[in-house]
């Protein structure tokens, strides 16, 4: 993971690693050498330890490709900083994603990978997830120890990501050396076994040399689950500074991250239809002499920065990461009849799957006046490969049969001893039965190689202090071949996909006053096949490798503005994101471009102070969903398959909750006390395009109170799901959801020197 740091004086940097500049070498003096330029707002986000910003409000981006600052960039962004994230206890990217409304999470199994799976405005975002820009795609779950801050990019951003971003992006911003000594840290213990210590050392060795270490260690169960899901992770994060507060820079970081986990089981929905069946809260159906999940990600970073002087900085960053997902869970299945009987069929969900990434961003990015007109541009080149083998368990009882009764995978009355404690009951499960069967890794059963080459030019452009107009566009080539595994298949069919497309943005900002901005937009995504390169829900097959990319595009008008002194910034926002050539099955059973997915919506958001003594951090979203068209649906069964179009049109869009809305606020009620409480509410969700499936609306209450024994230490004290709330974060397709985790409470001694 990487983070820039940026200098001293005041010039137009910005901190982001972006790629391969296109601007010819001969340019690059007439550039230096141009007309002296009015400075416009720097770009650039600042360790806390060297800037000490504790504010709830975050007026810029981390990357440079926001060539404005948030006031004037004609896009929706909410930038969860620090602060936040250490108020709220928030220690995994769901956590953190909790306090934005307009995500949702998905569930995975085996062909949609147990990891990280927000959906933004509806569309899925598991292969838009970045680190200081660069993309990290593979399945896993992600942790809050080493992150600085979290960028939500919402709307079509393919211009600024490459293929995918269809309805927006996340982005982690990196702890990373820094100027000016610095040493915090975290010791926490709660309920659940909680246990949870973080340190985080600065070092500034003088001649623009610093050092900065980040270390994890984690464990807790889940929150009113007894003998069921566990947590246990470690991590560091050590990076080295040189050239700081100079015109030459390089940062090198590493980030290391290992997990160990007794995964979360779900629960079935009723049988065939309807929510989660009515059993008690924080029942596990898990198998704990079989089940496990283990992770294992690295990020190794070199990023080197030369100034050619205030208003023109080239970049280069290079990344190698490795990630490892090895897993092997119960999925309580609702697929063959036993729910309604009371039972429970512990089916097997597996993955094996080992990714080796590199990419390569070089960009060129400043300030220039074209007579009247004041650019603040990034032009640049990524490129990208990624390789990655993936597997599975072949899992079997004391006799070799795969599933208690062989294909019927069904209990079929029995439940404990008499099936190997495949069935369990639906009611009263017990997660200790004994496991008697065997399992076989099967890795590299199939494998991805996926390639990909972008060029683009992003141009923010002062026509006068009250009009911008905010450009880009971008040229992808995207290369994917590899194997999938067919089932019945003898061996696996070779597989490959070659795209090349041209995404865009466009929008024009309206600033009647200085602190605030009217804008209107349009932009473009465009999502080819096998967009997760092989470690995701969205991969390539020999049912969808001659389709074309999918289209989208987004519209939206809004307005933000700075209030109180520039303190408190409010936003406002309506879109409409529509997604065409949607890969849908046809009357015949093939899977085509014929699809069309459209979400409309209004946004509207609050963050930072009121008052000095009171923050906010708040939020509502509005999304009207429709699949317009979604193809035909199989009605019949397999050996008589009877596809009829249009069953679906008109349902709400899966994994999109019409209203939800977030409200984060503390009160600083006395010097040393500071009290806080959280709103998080979510409507109904419905984890399948026939809207059977769904988890029901469900409000949460959090509340916080820190205590300042000094000023370099305070006890705080969070109690999360006051009412004891029981709801579910995630809808599957089919067979089950997620339950949240019940109360728990956490407290933590924090310290900063």
């Amino acid at each position: 993971m990487t983070h820039i740091v940026s200098r001293k004086k005041n010039t137009a940097r910005h901190n982001k690693t972006v790629l391969v500049s296109m601007l010819s070498l001969a340019a690059l003096p007439a550039l230096a050498t141009a007309a002296e330029t009015d400075v416009l707002p720097t770009i650039q986000v600042t360790a806390e330890g060297a800037s000490g910003n504790d504010s709830y409000k975050v007026d810029n981006v981390q990357s440079s490709k926001f060539t404005a600052p948030l006031l004037d960039t004609p896009k929706s962004v909410v930038v969860i900083p620090k602060k936040v994230l250490e108020d709220t206890q928030a220690t995994t990217l769901s956590d953190a994603l909790r306090t934005v409304p307009g995500i949702t999470l998905g569930a995975g199994e085996g062909g949609n990978p147990n990891g990280d799976r927000p959906f933004i405005r509806g569309f899925t975002s598991e292969s838009s997830i970045y680190v200081d820009g660069v993309r990290n795609a593979t399945s896993q779950n992600r942790e809050m120890f080493a992150v600085e801050q979290v960028d939500v990019i919402k709307g079509s951003s393919s211009t600024i990501g490459g293929g995918g971003s269809t309805g927006g992006s996340i982005n982690m911003v990196s702890k990373v050396a820094h100027q000016g000594d610095a040493l915090e840290g975290t010791v926490s213990g709660g309920t659940d076994n909680y246990a949870r210590i973080t340190l985080d050392g600065n070092k500034d060795f003088g001649n623009g040399v610093a050092g900065r270490v980040v270390v994890l260690g984690h464990q807790n169960e889940k929150a009113g689950q007894t003998d069921g899901t566990e947590y246990k992770r470690a991590g560091i994060a050590p990076s080295l500074a040189l050239g700081l507060d100079t015109e030459n820079r390089a940062i090198l970081s590493y980030y290391y991250l290992k997990t160990d986990d007794m995964p979360d089981s779900g629960v079935p929905y009723n049988f065939p239809n309807g929510k989660p069946v009515a059993v008690k809260q924080g029942i596990y159906y898990g198998w704990k002499d079989r089940d496990f999940q283990k992770q294992e990600n690295q990020i190794g970073t070199l990023k080197l920065e030369h100034d050619f002087n205030d208003n023109l900085t080239l970049a280069n960053t290079a990344v190698w990461s490795n990630s490892k997902n090895d897993y092997l869970w119960t999925q309580p299945d609702d697929s063959k009849g036993n729910v309604v009987n009371g039972q429970v069929w512990r089916r097997v969900n597996s993955r094996i799957t080992d990714t080796d990434t590199f990419n390569n961003q070089l960009a060129l990015t400043g300030k220039f006046n074209t007579g009247l007109l004041k650019h603040s541009f990034n032009v640049g080149t990524e490129y990208s490969k990624q390789e990655s083998d993936r597997g599975s368990y072949t899992v079997a009882n004391s006799a070799g049969v795969v599933g208690p009764f062989g294909t019927t995978k069904g209990c079929l009355g029995q439940t404990g001893f008499s099936s190997q404690y495949w069935c369990t009951s639906l009611t009263n499960p017990t997660s200790s039965d004994p496991w008697f069967g065997s399992r076989i890794a099967n890795k590299g059963a199939t494998y991805i190689n996926t390639e990909n080459t972008g060029v683009y030019l992003l141009d923010n452009i002062a026509i006068t202090p009250q009009w911008l107009l905010d450009l880009g566009v971008r040229w992808d080539k995207f290369e994917t071949e590899g194997t999938a595994t067919l089932r019945g298949a003898p061996a696996p069919v070779p597989v490959s996909r070659d795209d090349d497309f041209v995404t865009y943005q466009a929008g024009v900002t309206f600033k009647p006053v200085e602190n605030g901005s009217i804008y209107a937009s349009y932009a473009t995504s465009a999502n080819p096949v096998g967009v997760d390169a092989g470690d995701g829900s969205e991969g390539i097959s020999s049912t969808n490798q001659n389709l074309e990319p999918e289209e989208v595009r987004t519209m939206e008008i809004g307005t933000k503005w700075d209030f109180l002194n520039n303190k408190l910034n409010a936003t406002a926002a309506i879109f409409r994101t529509e997604k065409t050539n949607t890969r849908a099955t046809d009357a015949n059973g093939n899977t085509q471009n014929i699809g069309e997915t459209r979400v409309d919506g209004i946004e509207l958001g609050l963050t930072g102070n009121i008052t000095e003594q009171w923050a906010v951090f708040a939020g509502y979203n509005y999304l009207d969903s429709e699949l317009v068209d979604g193809g035909a649906v199989n009605v019949g069964t397999t050996a008589a398959p009877n596809y009829v179009a249009g069953l679906n049109n008109g349902k709400q869009v899966q994994n999109v909750a019409k209203n939800s809305a977030s409200v984060w606020t503390t009160y600083q009620v006395l010097p040393q006390v500071n009290l806080g409480a959280g709103v998080f509410y979510m409507d109904k969700v419905y984890g399948d395009a026939a809207n059977t499936k769904y988890v029901p609306a469900y409000t949460r209450y959090d509340a916080m109170a820190q205590y300042m024994v000094n000023k370099n230490v305070n006890l705080q004290l969070n109690v999360n799901n006051l009412s004891d709330k029981r709801y579910f974060t995630k809808a599957y397709s089919s067979h089950y959801a997620i339950e949240a985790e019940g109360r728990n409470a956490i407290l933590s001694l924090n310290f900063k020197y």
